[in-house]
């Protein structure tokens, strides 16, 4: 049934493209943000193409239609339609689609986000959009982009083993989206189930970590490249609070503001936080006593995250937390790749308030480990709370001065007699 020009005025946007057909092959294709473009399909020497004729309400249903009698006259003469159409056409037509490309709303809500962003997650960000991404998605209307082609995208890094940027980059991508959605652009998401199709990736059976005596060296290069505004706020506070408590880079990224007591020092990491899986099922609540220096980062942070439920929000989408990677691109950002992770901080922990003389048990304690041995682990009723606070301070002022500054510490490790582990660089879960 042929159009009306009030079918054509009051047409709308749903949640995909919908074409509304005249007749004749001529059509009007209606974007979920409302936008309303003419197209005309027809056949050349036995291939089927489609004409764009323009966009309504400049292309009027009687222009599209004078077009559409213009394109059939040219068929019968053998010319084909879209190489007969002007440069004056074809260039309206470009113009106004480029600006909901992909490639264009990419880059409206880099220019509007970057300003919040660290300088070197502003530029990572639109070198990894330019060199992966683009090629594929960017000429394509933000609207009509479905899953398969970002999963395209996403699973060449997978096979080249860079699964660190393929997540970084779909999650670009899905924040592209989700800014389309807001500002009308397009009503679907296609990247929001893409995880379901991609591998995991690949688990790192031992934890890199330096030696101690590495470890001041370690400490002023983060110094440095903090002050070089490498990266956000949120996340130098994730690795200093990491350094700073010992704990699991999963318990420090899955931390919420109520699982915190600043006022008695305390942070209890709950039985049910994400990601808490023990070897007998989930691990038991675990309270961390807070140094001075770990008081100091969160009262800090909460100026910046303290009005949302997570510490360390994701910068693209609050209601996640900052990605697996985040505390280790700072440590490779340094130059230490391959040889230290957020983990290694358990480890060097272990070792160094070892060879200071505090006892195995209260350490294992410390780092929430379970007691191996059945009979050892039933007489065992304390959690050595008082002991631990006690060296969470000592480990705090060993890594930063009186000043605040890391790696400056004037502390000297030492091995008390009799309380030397015979093993200080055992691997630590």
């Amino acid at each position: 049934m042929a159009l009306t020009a009030m079918d054509v005025k009051q047409a709308k946007g749903s949640e995909k493209p919908e074409k509304k057909t005249d007749g004749g092959g001529l059509y009007l294709y209606v974007q979920p943000n409302g936008s309303k473009y003419w197209r005309l399909d027809y056949r050349f020497e036995g291939k089927r193409k489609t004409l764009a004729i323009g966009v309504y309400p400049d292309v009027s249903l009687a222009d599209a239609r004078a077009a559409r009698d213009a394109a059939k006259k040219l068929l019968t003469t053998g010319e084909d339609p879209s190489s007969s159409q002007t440069k004056k056409a074809k260039k309206q037509i470009r113009l106004i689609e480029s600006e909901n490309s992909f490639q264009a709303l990419s880059r409206e809500f880099h220019e509007l986000k970057s300003p919040m962003w660290s300088a070197g997650h502003a530029k990572q960000w639109l070198v990894n959009m330019e060199r992966y991404a683009y090629p594929v998605l960017g000429e394509l209307l933000i609207s009509e982009i479905e899953p398969m082609p970002i999963l395209k995208v996403l699973k060449v890094l997978e096979g080249e083993g860079k699964f660190e940027t393929r997540d970084r980059l779909g999650q670009s991508i899905g924040a592209v989206f989700k800014y389309a959605i807001a500002t009308g652009r397009t009503r679907f998401n296609p990247a929001a189930e893409i995880r379901t199709a991609l591998a995991a990736r690949p688990r790192e059976l031992n934890f890199a970590c330096i030696n101690p005596d590495e470890l001041p060296t370690f400490l002023n290069a983060i110094t440095q490249y903090e002050s070089k505004e490498r990266t956000s706020v949120v996340a130098m506070a994730a690795l200093r609070l990491l350094m700073l408590t010992a704990t699991r880079t999963s318990e420090v990224r899955f931390a919420r503001w109520e699982d915190f007591d600043l006022a008695k020092a305390l942070w209890v990491i709950p039985e049910d936080q994400q990601g808490r899986k023990g070897k007998q099922g989930r691990r038991k609540a675990h309270t961390v006593p807070l140094s001075k220096q770990a008081l100091r980062i969160l009262k800090n942070l909460q100026a910046i995250t303290g009005n949302g439920d997570q510490v360390f929000p994701n910068r693209n989408d609050p209601t996640r937390v900052i990605s697996e990677n985040t505390v280790l691109k700072i440590i490779e950002g340094i130059g230490y790749k391959g040889r230290m992770t957020g983990h290694g901080f358990r480890s060097l922990a272990r070792s160094i308030l070892g060879e200071m003389g505090h006892r195995r048990e209260v350490l294992e304690a410390m780092l929430s480990h379970s007691i191996e041995n059945p009979t050892e682990a039933a007489y065992v009723r304390t959690t050595y709370l008082k002991e631990r606070q006690s060296i969470m301070q000592i480990w705090a002022d060993h890594l930063v001065d009186e000043e605040g500054k890391y790696g400056q510490s004037k502390h000297v490790v030492t091995t008390l007699p009799g309380h030397h582990d015979s093993n200080p660089k055992k691997k630590v879960a």
